[in-house]
């Protein structure tokens, strides 16, 4: 059995300090898989010992080993789910055909173990709820052993959140089951009380469980209840507004204050602030291994740490974007609806005004028709996440042990739809970057890399912070200012040289692309300020795993039927693939162009203006433009579990697709 040895991030409350690296002996004992009723739990020493088989279950951060376990719901992607789940949007697209999921291919499983119809860890949440009182007579105080029930319930609060997200209405369980339970036959709880019953939880787990400053290191603390509250709660808020034939709009609200309560709390520590240390801190924040406090890092509240040894991962292996790869895995890119939704450095977007077809074009947009010229000029977060050629990624001679431009020149992403064209590939143009360390030892380390995953960051509060006050309508331009803007002053707008790029209630820029998409996709209006938020959420939170879960809170999953596109393959990037590139002449040296052949019609397809389209052999996919129906929003229960329990009902929409 694999020892578990986990690291949370913690700031102690007296000087910040940061001490992740305790060997308390706790951190690294074997979790129990089987207990004898009545045999375990009498002495507080066990409690601990006994929750330490959570953390792995619940905190999969990049994961472990070869990183490549599937995580519901999204069962068909393999890898950490902090980076690939944004497959599941419409920010980035792969090689190959679209999922089952999104090209409405899916049937409805057989079985729910891979699918999110899985009971196994709650129930051993719940075993550990009823059983944990039995050492009160260790201790001096009952009391004393709330701390422990309250990270209980800080991961029942997690493990529901995610089954309401997956399913809607689920069962609740407030006894671990067996054979013989009666609850094994419960039908469905509706949302509403499964929902208060998890901000209970939740809350529970906020009052009691201890302070950073008392709390051992490597265990869940306060601020991170607080924030898992936070993400809750907007959630629940936003869903209950916008989903309105929930008919729960009037309760919404009752979220989104709790939201505010739990966001201003962690702000109102001091312990956090974002990352903001050299040049293009955005991109660095999450290229950090093992402890990320070396460099002064105080935006993580929560993460998991990789010593290389007991517990490592394949994660930048599986990047793809150097030196080869696994077959190809994942070939991705992003999509041109992200690259559009960023500002430019003015703080305005491309277009400024017009309609469709006779758009205003900002003067600092450089269009689509150079040499990835659309990056320029942009958000300086749009270069720390998605690449410029040459920049953060330089492609070395495989196996050869050197990242250098100097010496090897500029190798240009590939680009096909095909799994194993080449190593590097992107299916879009846009070659992501973030998360990307641009290292070769733990690229070459294989299972034992140790780049650290940040599960829950500063920077997130503040978004959450400011979107649940912009929805309640108390948001202040001093909100703005200490969310938004010190958001965008990190990414590195300069206030002084573009005065509106600071984002204030009187100062909204223009956006007629953006208010025309919303407008066509979504049954309800968003107000220019709400507009801008959202985009900051977009581009701050990409490849963090949690553009999904906006689009479905915020009943926008007709956005995934805007045609998803690539770069432009203009004349000019014809040339650059047309083959002669694709194997410099020797010596290489810093003005080697490498480029492999990409045809129109063979490894790429174009539309009318000249730009890629995504998932162009998927006969589900027309045009780029994927499917969309509104059963989406939830997924279907396992036909063995209606079969077994004739009480539950299948979801609305999926009662007649079958296997």
């Amino acid at each position: 059995m694999k020892n578990i040895k986990y690291y949370i991030l913690l700031y102690l409350m007296a000087g910040l300090v940061f001490l992740p690296s305790c060997n308390d002996d706790f951190l690294q004992q074997d979790p129990i898989q089987e207990l004898a009723e009545g045999s375990f739990l009498k002495n507080e020493g066990d409690l601990p010992y006994y929750l330490n088989q959570l953390y792995n279950r619940y905190i999969s951060g990049h994961q472990s080993g070869w990183a490549y376990d599937r995580i519901a719901p999204f069962y068909d992607i393999q890898g950490s789910p902090i980076i690939y789940n944004d497959l599941f949007s419409d920010n980035m697209v792969k090689s190959g055909g679209a999922s089952s999921r999104l090209n409405e291919s899916f049937r409805v499983p057989s079985s729910g173990t891979n699918e999110g119809w899985k009971w196994e860890n709650l129930r051993l949440v719940n075993y550990f709820l009823r059983n944990y009182r039995q050492a009160e007579e260790s201790v001096n105080d009952p009391s004393e052993l709330d701390k422990w029930a309250a990270e209980a319930y800080f991961f029942k609060a997690y493990d529901y959140y995610q089954k309401v997200l997956i399913f809607g209405d689920v069962p609740w369980y407030t006894q671990d089951l067996n054979i013989d339970s009666e609850e094994l036959y419960a039908p469905r709880t509706k949302r509403e009380e499964v929902m208060d019953s998890v901000l209970w939880c939740i809350n529970f787990a906020v009052e009691h469980i201890q302070d950073n400053s008392a709390n051992p290191i490597g265990r869940i603390n306060r601020d991170m209840a607080n924030f898992l509250k936070a993400r809750i709660c907007l959630f629940e808020g936003t869903f209950r507004k916008y989903h309105t034939e929930l008919g729960l709009q009037n309760t919404a609200d009752k979220y989104l204050e709790e939201c505010v309560k739990a966001s201003e709390a962690l702000v109102e520590t001091g312990r956090y602030q974002l990352y903001n240390t050299g040049t293009d801190p955005y991109w660095k924040l999450f290229t950090f291994k093992e402890d990320p406090a070396t460099d002064g890092h105080k935006e993580a509240i929560l993460a998991r740490i990789y010593d290389g040894q007991k517990q490592g991962h394949a994660t930048q292996r599986y990047y793809e974007q150097n030196n080869g790869g696994a077959s190809g895995r994942y070939s991705k890119g992003a999509t041109r609806s992200l690259v559009d939704e960023y500002l430019c450095e003015d703080g305005r977007p491309i277009y400024t005004g017009g309609t469709e077809g006779n758009y205003a074009i900002n003067s600092l947009f450089r269009g689509y028709d150079g040499l990835w010229t659309e990056l320029e000029n942009r958000d300086p977060r749009l270069r720390q996440t998605i690449a410029r050629p040459g920049e953060y990624v330089t492609i070395s001679t495989p196996g050869s042990g050197v990242m250098d431009r100097s010496k090897y020149g500029i190798v240009y992403p590939a680009i096909a739809y095909n799994y194993t064209t080449a190593p590097g590939t992107t299916v879009t143009g846009y070659w992501f970057i973030k998360h990307w360390m641009c290292d070769k030892e733990d690229f070459d380390a294989t299972t034992n890399g140790r780049q650290t995953a940040i599960v829950f960051r500063y920077g997130e509060a503040l978004l959450m912070l400011a979107e649940a006050k912009a929805e309640l309508g108390t948001i202040t331009n001093n909100d703005l200012d200490n969310t938004i803007n010190v958001l965008r002053k990190r990414a590195g707008f300069d206030f002084t040289k573009y005065p509106n790029s600071r984002l204030t209630k009187e100062n909204v820029p223009a956006d007629p692309r953006l208010d025309k998409i919303y407008a066509e996709k979504l049954d309800y209006p968003v107000s220019p300020l709400l507009r801008e938020i959202r985009r900051e959420r977009r581009v701050e939170m990409v490849m963090e795993g949690l553009r999904y879960e906006d689009m479905m809170r915020w009943k926008a999953g007709k956005l995934f039927t805007t045609p998803l596109r690539g770069m432009k393959f203009t004349a000019e990037k014809q040339k650059l693939y047309d083959g002669s590139n694709a194997t410099p002449p020797a010596p290489v040296n810093a003005n080697s162009i490498t480029a492999k052949k990409a045809v129109i019609g063979t490894e790429v397809w174009i539309d009318s203006e000249g730009f890629l389209i995504a998932y162009p052999r998927d006969a589900r996919v027309i045009d780029g433009v994927l499917p969309w129906s509104d059963k989406r929003y939830y997924w279907p229960i396992p036909f063995d579990q209606l079969t077994l329990n004739k009480n539950l009902t299948q979801t609305p929409g999926w009662e007649d697709i079958q296997r």
